[in-house]
């Protein structure tokens, strides 16, 4: 029988409660704070953007930042949000100050949501304006007003606080990572030379803009030669060659970190290859020009067109200053400047081409083997034997929502079943490694074409020619937490960090946590991730509460792994600081058993499973790069 479809199917909702029915068409994916582009940090990055905003227009050299366990505290010394409209501003949609040309040009936030979302979606948000000598203030829960106060002199410097914390019935067991944090931060600093933030303290600040940012992504050890560094009035670039596999891009419009590029992008990376091959009057392939290399792009254009409200592609065509296209703008730009400054660095010109024309050579060398090992793949017949996949995948619905796509590594044929037994199939796919992986640190990417297991999980996950294909959005290693499965994890983050650092760059690459104890009596069954819990666990249930042992994922039944893949999987995320030199870091851990190692092994490993914050790999303290996890 059909469904009636009458005037009572038909209703309205206010801001608020479309907001918090839909907030994925808000903030994207909401997560629990273990991916960097889950939606408490999007909250994070839409108060901040309006900050940023005051910056940009001359208003304010500073804002802090204070991050406590829940709660988010943002100031800025801007001009101050207009008293009488404080409320209007966070509460009333498509309303602010952003919708005149005069008093904001190349925002990134057009639309007057952002602040929206965030009260709405909070727990707890306030708001204080304080404006030429008087302040008022405003406080929500869940979007609804509860007060506003009076205007009462004051003698704080002018600007906006914001204090919130996101809701607990939206964002379920969410916790903060400060390190994803951290690198917004650094994005802001470098796109705002001269503006200095804090975060619980801790300065981050820029005196170059894209040029700090390569150098701290590239190392000096890890390139062929000098950052180029291009700037004119709404564009600014930089670029250079390292010896890691595949492209490494970040790409900005208005502020805003696209994360998966745009026609902005396009145009950078077309540009590039056209202009280099006029420069030295011949005709690479675009892939030797542009392998290995590592590059930003930051535009500022007036009223953006993003393919999201969460910002992460720019669709404009037509963008450019003066109304030019946009690929022409950037395209001109490249041209111009880049030829220019070759001429002028002719021992960096001389470095370039090398690099290039050693792209070529290993290019080359490698097609026949990369053609057998496609052979090899078909013939394996990879869904059968190695691969239970899913039905929606990343790269085919990445911008229809479909971001929880997961492919599970695990080892051996019992832990592949229980999970495959216990799965999603819209969303889960399971791939079973037999045996330990090949310990490939040193070796060159031929072996992932001759070695069948990697081949086939470089197949899986579809990544042979990067990321723009990937088919999953989490890679999530599921290993017995006993020395061989951390040995197996070892091996297969070296494989990843060697050949694919951009995965985990991206914030892709996760370890499982499965609970390591099962505590039960008549009435209730806990499982307890760490010894501590398992002790409060038997503290609770009881003298008479039963105790086992997981030893393995094998020895989980399907029913029970169904709960720990499930809406409240825990997932650590691998978190490659942007300072990092993966060959410093495999050297250190995959290379030769130093003595200084067994040292940092015994002094410095903890697992401390209490709080999930990640695997954070390497240290800004320190030339000795240091592994933590907890």
């Amino acid at each position: 029988m059909a469904a009636k479809y009458t005037e009572d199917n038909i209703k309205s909702l206010d801001w608020r409660e479309h907001i918090r029915l839909r907030p994925g068409m808000y903030i994207g994916k909401l997560g629990d704070g273990a991916a960097y582009d889950d939606g408490v940090y999007v909250l994070i990055k839409e108060i901040i953007d309006n900050c940023i905003d005051e910056h940009v227009m001359g208003f304010g050299k500073a804002i802090e930042i204070e991050l406590g366990r829940e709660s988010v505290k943002v100031r800025d010394y801007g001009r101050g949000i207009p008293l009488g409209k404080l409320v209007d501003c966070v509460s009333r949609i498509n309303t602010g100050g952003k919708y005149d040309g005069e008093a904001f040009t190349k925002s990134v936030g057009l639309n007057g949501v952002g602040t929206k979302a965030v009260n709405a979606l909070s727990k707890s948000f306030v708001v204080q304006s304080f404006r030429d000598g008087l302040s008022r203030k405003a406080s929500f829960a869940q979007g609804l007003l509860l007060e506003e106060s009076k205007d009462l002199p004051t003698n704080e410097k002018n600007g906006t606080l914001v204090e919130f914390i996101p809701d607990g019935e939206i964002f379920r067991n969410f916790h903060f990572i400060h390190e994803f944090i951290e690198e917004q931060l650094w994005n802001y600093a470098y796109l705002n030379a001269g503006l200095s933030l804090y975060l619980n303290g801790k300065k981050f600040f820029s005196k170059d803009g894209l040029l700090d940012l390569l150098v701290r992504k590239a190392p000096s050890d890890a390139i062929r030669y000098p950052v180029i560094h291009l700037k004119g009035d709404d564009i600014e670039l930089a670029f250079t060659h390292g010896e890691q596999y595949g492209e490494e891009y970040y790409s900005f419009v208005n502020g805003q970190y696209t994360t998966q590029g745009g026609t902005h992008l396009a145009a950078y990376r077309e540009a590039l290859v056209r202009t280099i091959r006029e420069f030295y009057k011949k005709d690479f392939d675009a892939s030797d020009v542009r392998g290995s290399i590592i590059g930003a792009l930051s535009l500022r254009v007036q009223e953006p067109v993003f393919e999201s409200q969460t910002k992460t592609k720019l669709g404009s065509q037509h963008m450019a200053p003066g109304g030019a296209p946009l690929r022409s703008f950037v395209g001109d730009f490249i041209k111009r400047e880049l030829d220019n400054y070759l001429h002028k660095h002719p021992a960096v010109a001389d470095a370039l081409l090398k690099r290039i024309t050693q792209s070529e050579r290993e290019r080359k060398d490698m097609a026949g083997i990369k053609k057998l090992a496609n052979e090899r793949a078909k013939k394996a017949n990879l869904h059968n034997r190695k691969l239970r996949d899913c039905r929606l995948h990343y790269n085919e619905g990445r911008n229809e929502g479909h971001y929880n796509s997961t492919l599970f590594i695990t080892e051996g044929d019992s832990a592949s079943g229980s999970i495959t037994k216990a799965r999603q199939v819209e969303t889960q796919a399971v791939f079973s490694l037999r045996g330990k992986p090949l310990n490939c640190y040193g070796l060159k990417k031929k072996v992932v074409y001759e070695n069948e297991e990697f081949n086939l999980l470089q197949h899986a996950l579809n990544i042979e020619e990067g990321l723009e294909n990937l088919r999953y959005n989490r890679v999530v290693i599921a290993t017995d937490a006993d020395v061989d499965g951390m040995h197996i994890r070892l091996l297969l983050m070296t494989f990843f960090l060697q050949f694919f650092p951009d995965l985990v760059r991206d914030g892709h690459l996760y370890i499982l946590d499965t609970p390591l104890f099962r505590v039960r009596n008549k009435q209730e069954t806990v499982y307890c991730y760490s010894e501590s819990e398992k002790q409060a666990a038997m503290a609770r249930l009881g003298a008479r509460a039963e105790v086992t042992r997981f030893k393995g994922l094998g020895e989980i039944s399907p029913d029970e792994f169904g709960r720990f893949i499930g809406p409240d999987m825990r997932l650590e995320p691998i978190i490659l600081k942007a300072d990092t030199s993966i060959p410093k870091l495999l050297a250190y851990y995959m290379g030769k058993n130093t003595p200084e190692r067994q040292q940092f092994i015994v002094e410095n490993l903890r697992w401390e499973m209490d709080a999930p914050q990640g695997v954070a790999l390497a240290s800004e303290e320190s030339a000795v790069p240091a592994l933590t996890e907890g």
